[in-house]
């Protein structure tokens, strides 16, 4: 069995799927047409950064934030086509992905560090000072995703990212990409973002253990600068444990914990919303020449 490296994300009514070479991304129209889009990747990025330990890392966030923003885009406009003088591109949105960013820098680095430097002078060693954070933090992060999850048009992108996690455990399992079959398989991956970020926010509290606590401002500028870092250590580990995780008992122990953060990013998806997945994977296959060859799949997937 051939293994090639693909990845997918849920967007607007529809799902992104990255191939080795181009991406695809399916959206269902108002009109309920299944509309398809296809595109190159940056041949340096997705080539040789790929293959490369630590700093593929750094694709994977590329993944989520640059790619997942085109295809967002793409599927934004798609799915508001038959509504006059409305885009979901433009400046509109870059202005919505700019306070999104200033939003997610607040709610998930700021408030976890002020609400930890109330608290240092009850903690003892700055070891817990940065568990402390890394615990508020991962809280927040808890109580958002719960929060996001009540509002019914997120609920739709959580339904399709679990479309998509479905169609990939069918790719891989070798079984007939056809919403009868792919409904069968888990909506839960050993590869998703949702777990990524779980190990991101552990491996933080042990990296910025090694920065002491200095005072509020360096502590905010030390842990922008290790996003990079600790996105390269986190993707390796949880490369690791993916390989790892049918073999070994210790494996599937350590990624049970991303397993279940999915239940709340994940939704069981509708029939037609296994079609659209199903249709985005397909492109991505044709674009391989590979449509009707079953193959090992990797799947990386943002929580949106």
């Amino acid at each position: 069995m051939t293994k090639f490296n693909y990845g997918g994300q849920a967007v607007i009514e529809g799902v992104m799927m990255r191939g080795e070479h181009e991406f695809a991304v399916a959206a269902r129209k108002p009109s309920g047409e299944i509309a398809v889009h296809r595109d190159k990747l940056n041949e340096t990025l997705y080539g040789r950064l790929l293959k490369i330990p630590f700093l593929r890392g750094l694709v994977m966030l590329w993944d989520s934030m640059g790619l997942g923003l085109q295809a967002l885009m793409w599927s934004g406009d798609t799915a508001l086509e038959e509504e006059e003088d409305v885009s979901f591109s433009g400046p509109a949105a870059w202005g919505t992905v700019a306070v999104s960013l200033l939003l997610g820098v607040g709610l998930f680095f700021v408030l976890p560090m002020f609400i930890t430097t109330a608290l240092d002078k009850f903690i003892i060693s700055d070891f817990w000072s940065n568990v402390v954070e890394g615990l508020v933090r991962l809280a927040i992060f808890l109580i958002y995703l719960s929060a996001i999850s009540l509002m019914p048009d997120i609920r739709r992108v959580f339904a399709y990212h679990g479309a998509e996690h479905k169609t990939i455990n069918a790719y891989e399992a070798g079984a007939p990409l056809i919403p009868e079959e792919v409904a069968k398989y888990s909506r839960t991956h050993t590869r998703c973002g949702t777990g990524f970020l779980l190990i991101v926010m552990l491996v933080f509290i042990l990296v910025a253990a090694l920065f002491g606590r200095p005072i509020l401002i360096w502590r905010l500028l030390s842990r922008i600068v290790l996003i990079p870092i600790v996105a390269g250590i986190s993707y390796e580990i949880m490369k690791l444990l993916a390989k790892n995780y049918e073999k070994h008992a210790w494996a599937r122990i350590l990624v049970a914990p991303g397993l279940t953060l999915q239940k709340l990013t994940t939704r069981e998806p509708e029939t037609d919303m296994l079609e659209v997945s199903i249709a985005a994977l397909k492109a991505v296959l044709d674009s391989e020449g590979l449509t009707d060859e079953p193959g090992s799949v990797e799947s990386m997937s943002d929580a949106n």
